[in-house]
């Protein structure tokens, strides 16, 4: 039930200045309000000053840290975050959990749970970090997912964080094609920018329904004017300008080579894609007889399918480097938790393709007599 948002704040504070605080974050906003930040992170960290609580805020394009010393400092930095409109919190200390999301009427929703990390959990920087976005932070709240999709959002980001340059500098334009719901779309946006990036993202959707839901909540995350999204396919959709970074995670069958296909167009430095199911070269290869001697490799149905997959995928690749792009198909996330589970990851090096490149893309083509849809698409004048 709702709770006055006054007592429910007080209670967070007294989490906050607790000893036995782990980390709390506080992010969204308040209907018809703005906080002046639009992320803050609160832990204790031992430094050889001694304890301090380290404070990360962000205001949407770069972070800010600072450690406070406990007593008046740490108490006059907590009311300042406070006093700020948030919409949510969340805050662990090593004996509870707690939830707090203000709601439209400006009352408390407020959720406690037990602890979900170990209270001798260590609180220096050494600390591992399980994830690049944890599963606790409040923008879930407001995108919702289940937990599958957190942890494949996650190896999704542990990918980029490989791709990208450590020393790399904004602004960055990214795209995130047939975004659905947005959990990458949003979740990218967090921890791109979390990097210190300048970051625009363009979330494109077919459907004008979930347009207009992702834009309701990048409002209400206090994100609008840098993440806005767009209804269209991704073959026509207008993203202007062209995207330094393409993402694209489950886009189904030939949606992922229509999106490989922009990104080539686009000249984009980065493109990472997971595809989902391979149902156009399964069936070029059921209504054709296979080459000798692999007819087994297609004469059962399911073997046809993987089969399908592999080959689909290659051919992408191999199409990527004719193109100008170092590519590669890697394994982002365990199968148990998708079968969906390879990557093509591209970065764009403008190197001319060599001849064997072009004859083992030809040959395999030609031998099996398919037509990839990546390679009509590529063929087709812009």
């Amino acid at each position: 039930m709702p709770e006055p948002l006054d007592a429910a704040l007080a209670e967070v504070r007294t989490l906050l200045l607790a000893p036995t605080l782990t980390r709390a974050v506080a992010a969204g906003r308040r209907r018809g309000q703005r906080p002046s930040v639009v992320r803050a992170e609160l832990r204790p960290v031992s430094l050889k000053a001694g304890r301090r609580l380290q404070i990360s805020t962000s205001d949407g394009s770069r972070p800010h840290t600072r450690n406070v010393a406990p007593g008046a400092e740490a108490d006059a930095a907590v009311d300042v975050l406070l006093a700020e409109p948030f919409g949510n919190w969340h805050v662990e200390t090593a004996d509870a959990t707690l939830q707090l999301r203000v709601t439209k009427s400006g009352e408390a929703q407020v959720h406690r749970a037990a602890a979900t990390r170990p209270a001798d959990a260590p609180t220096g920087h050494d600390r591992a970090k399980e994830y690049l976005l944890d599963p606790g932070d409040p923008i879930f709240a407001e995108i919702g997912g289940t937990a599958a999709k957190r942890r494949q959002v996650d190896a999704f980001l542990r990918a980029l964080a490989a791709t990208l340059p450590d020393d790399l500098t904004g602004p960055l334009r990214v795209v995130d094609l047939g975004c659905g719901n947005a959990y990458l779309t949003f979740a990218a946006y967090r921890y791109l920018t979390g990097r210190g990036l300048d970051v625009d993202l363009v979330g494109v959707d077919v459907r004008e329904d979930q347009r207009r839901r992702n834009t309701e909540l990048a409002e209400r995350l206090g994100w609008a004017h840098r993440v806005r999204f767009v209804a269209g396919t991704i073959a026509d959709a207008v993203v202007e300008p062209a995207p330094d970074l393409v993402l694209a995670l489950h886009a189904c069958d030939t949606a992922t080579d229509e999106a490989l296909a922009r990104a080539v167009r686009w000249r984009a430095r980065w493109v990472l894609a997971a595809p989902c199911c391979h149902h156009d070269v399964a069936k070029q290869l059921r209504n054709r007889p296979a080459p000798g001697p692999y007819e087994l490799l297609t004469r059962q149905g399911i073997l046809r399918e993987r089969f399908a997959d592999v080959l689909t995928d290659s051919l992408r690749a191999g199409l990527l480097r004719q193109h100008g792009y170092r590519a590669e198909v890697v394994e982002f996330v365990d199968s148990r938790h998708t079968p969906r589970n390879l990557l093509i990851r591209a970065r764009r090096a403008d190197t001319a393709p060599t001849g064997d490149q072009r004859d083992e893309y030809r040959e395999l083509v030609d031998q099996w007599r398919l037509t990839p849809r990546l390679e009509t698409l590529l063929a087709q004048p812009t």
